[in-house]
């Protein structure tokens, strides 16, 4: 394995966003860890790409258990040593209805997954890389993350959470010669769209967000919303007084709960 190429650590890359990302990152030249709970196809995935064992290494973990996932990053640290970028993009998105008991444990995966999981993807590399000085953590948040939508209790407290975790974590590490990046999608044409039942204004391929995504962290930005449309939505959102808001969102589609969900 070439060690002297920069290394990309990404969770939640067997689909979507995360898998963009990754395509796009070994695009650049970067080794690639990838971690997700489904090694086969992952790993399948890396070798249609045309990933060997000397661009790339897969990792299992479930990053909705802490102690898993602190373990996919100590075997990364020891098989290929400390990342360059690290992009927690594992989560979820499913809907919630807080008169059903189910539900309440959809929110406790939701959290668990989308915000805990995102603090144990950096953990394991935090020390090496204010050792070294340099570094690049990557939340992945979500422009639900912006105001609360109905039927989308769990997720957007979740993303809320990930853009306010983030943040604390930059100002931890103010001066250490580590940034922390916010990514904030718009909607993005992934498995966790796909059974979207209302409108989806400037929904974008993966590869289109990639792109941005990739961009974005080379920069180091702060923040960043993706596509910008939906940044500059989601502020005039933010103003809104509560009582138009409440009404403009009155009788629109919820987000699916798990037991409307097809299979699999």
């Amino acid at each position: 394995m070439n060690a002297a190429a920069p290394l990309l650590y990404i969770t939640g890359a067997s689909s979507g966003i995360g898998q963009a990302l990754a395509a796009r990152y070994a695009q650049a030249g970067y080794r690639l860890a990838l971690v997700a709970r489904r090694v086969d196809a992952m790993q399948d995935w890396a070798n249609a790409q045309g990933l060997g064992p000397d661009r790339c290494r897969v990792f299992e973990a479930d990053m909705a258990n802490i102690d898993s996932a602190v373990a996919a990053g100590r075997r990364c640290l020891n098989d290929m040593g400390v990342p360059d970028v690290v992009v927690a993009s594992a989560g979820q998105s499913i809907g919630m209805d807080t008169t059903e008991r189910e539900d309440l444990d959809v929110m406790a995966h939701t959290l668990a997954l989308n915000n805990v999981g995102t603090a144990a993807a950096f953990h394991p590399f935090l020390a090496g890389m204010k050792q070294r000085g340099s570094g690049t953590l990557v939340g992945v948040a979500s422009v639900a993350a912006i105001r609360g939508l109905p039927g989308h209790g769990a997720y957007c407290a979740s993303k809320a959470g990930v853009v306010a975790y983030c943040e604390s974590l930059r100002g931890e590490l103010r001066g250490s010669g580590v940034a922390v990046v916010t990514i904030v999608p718009g909607y993005v044409a992934t498995p966790l769209t796909a059974h979207n039942t209302y409108t989806m204004p400037f929904l974008m391929t993966p590869e289109a967000f990639a792109e941005r995504a990739f961009a974005a962290i080379a920069a180091q930005t702060s923040y960043r919303v993706i596509p910008w449309q939906m940044g500059v939505a989601a502020k005039l959102l933010r103003v809104l007084p509560n009582p138009l808001f409440d009404r403009l969102l009155s009788g629109r589609g919820r987000k699916k709960r798990r037991s409307e969900l097809p299979p699999g």
